[in-house]
């Protein structure tokens, strides 16, 4: 009898993997909000340890380039983050947008809310790439790098510079897809991209050096691109893309502007406040830099799943609103960011007894190693802070409210965290553990600081 109790329940189990992963169009605004969660975060959580993968693989085959090349990527990092911020800023916009429409049983308007961010995604990337062919190398310089850095590490930088493209639209249309509740398109075409990205990367490396790995990350996530629009031309889901709805609308362009400015700026103040901190750190030299860069790669390895199921959030509340539920969506909130915060208890513990070995499975430097490990178990202190905040804000923006993260960040990020960080890296002269407690102690207050917003439930009054 046990046995067929075990059995049914792991058949059961299955099954319900096999729903969440399929892109059959499911209704999110009505039955058990366990279940509605559950759905959307496996795939979502799949696509973004995908992610998590790759940022690893990367820096483990560029790291065997020596500190110099892994110092370049970390460098360029930390300004791509602009790109990234300016990416994420507009596929919270089609997020929030796509899923009210959704909601409303409006899938036609979903469809050109999302053609009209593909306009916005391309007018930009083509700006950016016009710095990339020209200034590459002095981007590098003003963020502190050496010339043997900028002489090794500028080919790579312009590379990822020109190819923003495919980090606009990758992020931009895999938002869309998240708010018609498609998270296994989404999934899939990160999966796709970055399975191309493993396989090109120590390919590429061996023939072009570190350049190499700029080629195959644009290449690999170029054809999750392709993948993706393929889905929003030709797929069967709910959202479908025609060539029509590329044509400019000053409206529907001006609110996801309205939205995507503020949310861009939110992820953009966060970004600025990490290059100030990675640029402090390359006054420590060049094995600080690297064991930085270690640290925050096996960080976004962890923190990427819990990223996926955060996303959930924004899914549901835009859905739910829109179909006039804000109960329903505030209490999605609460049950995601439980669920959240029980991951991440998960990775606490990883850091704390496990950061030396993740470490030297990329470099073995003692100085590398010292340095990253400080930080790793610096951060375990904060990961259900993390856990928890990133579903708060991830809540708000899937209401269309991005003003009151963007408010929350320039007031922990500017006004608190680059000054703390100088104080304690500098002044007292902490050195990079300075650093390292700066970034927990504004997390841990960022948090706070959303949750208790979060609670006035002013988000649920947004109209978008």
């Amino acid at each position: 009898m046990t046995t067929y109790i075990n059995h049914k329940l792991i058949k059961n189990i299955f099954s319900f993997i096999k729903k969440s992963l399929d892109s059959e169009h499911q209704d999110f605004t009505t039955g058990s909000i366990r279940k509605a969660i559950l759905l959307l975060a496996i795939p979502m959580i799949l696509e973004m340890c995908m992610e998590s993968v790759f940022a690893i693989v990367d820096i483990f085959f560029v790291g065997k380039l020596g500190p110099n090349a892994t110092a370049t990527v970390g460098l360029t990092e930390s300004v791509l983050t602009i790109i990234y911020s300016l990416a994420i800023g507009l596929s919270m916009a089609a997020t929030a947008m796509v899923a009210r429409r959704v909601g409303e049983k409006n899938y036609e308007d979903g469809a050109k809310d999302g053609a009209q961010a593909i306009i916005l995604a391309i007018i930009i990337s083509f700006i950016i790439s016009i710095t990339g062919i020209f200034f590459a190398p002095h981007v590098l310089e003003l963020m502190g790098a050496t010339k043997e850095i900028i002489q090794a590490g500028s080919g790579y930088t312009r590379i990822m510079l020109i190819g923003n493209i495919v980090i606009m639209l990758l992020y931009l249309l895999n938002g869309i897809f998240r708010g018609a509740g498609d998270a296994a398109i989404a999934m899939r075409s990160l999966w796709f991209a970055n399975i191309c990205n493993i396989i090109l990367c120590p390919i590429c490396i061996h023939q072009f050096g570190l350049q190499g790995a700029a080629i195959a990350t644009t290449t690999g996530r170029g054809l999750g691109v392709s993948y993706q629009v393929y889905h929003l031309l030709k797929g069967k889901g709910i959202i479908k893309i025609h060539l029509h709805q590329l044509v400019p609308d000053k409206k529907i362009m001006k609110n996801l502007l309205n939205i995507a400015s503020t949310a861009a700026l939110q992820f953009l103040i966060g970004s600025a406040s990490w290059i100030f901190l990675a640029r402090m750190m390359t006054g420590f030299g060049s094995h600080a830099v690297a064991g930085y860069t270690i640290a925050i790669r096996w960080f976004i390895f962890f923190l990427m799943p819990a990223w996926g199921l955060s996303n959930a959030a924004a899914t549901l509340v835009g859905q739910n609103l829109g179909a006039q539920h804000p109960d329903r969506a505030e209490k999605s909130v609460w049950k995601t960011a439980k669920y959240n915060a029980l991951f991440m208890l998960i990775v606490t513990a990883s850091f704390l007894f496990g950061a030396e070995f993740l470490v030297r499975i990329i470099n073995t430097d003692a100085d590398v190693v010292a340095t990253a490990v400080t930080a790793l178990h610096i951060f375990s202190v904060g990961c259900i802070f993390w856990g928890v905040g990133m579903v708060m804000m991830n809540a708000f923006n899937g209401a269309g409210d991005s003003k009151t993260p963007t408010i929350i960040n320039l007031f922990w990020f500017w006004i608190f965290q680059i000054p703390l960080a100088y104080l304690l890296a500098i002044v007292l002269k902490w050195g990079p553990t300075g650093v390292f407690v700066t970034i927990l102690t504004t997390e841990i207050c960022v948090t706070i600081t959303t949750v208790l917003l979060f609670k006035r439930g002013s988000w649920k009054k947004i109209k978008v």
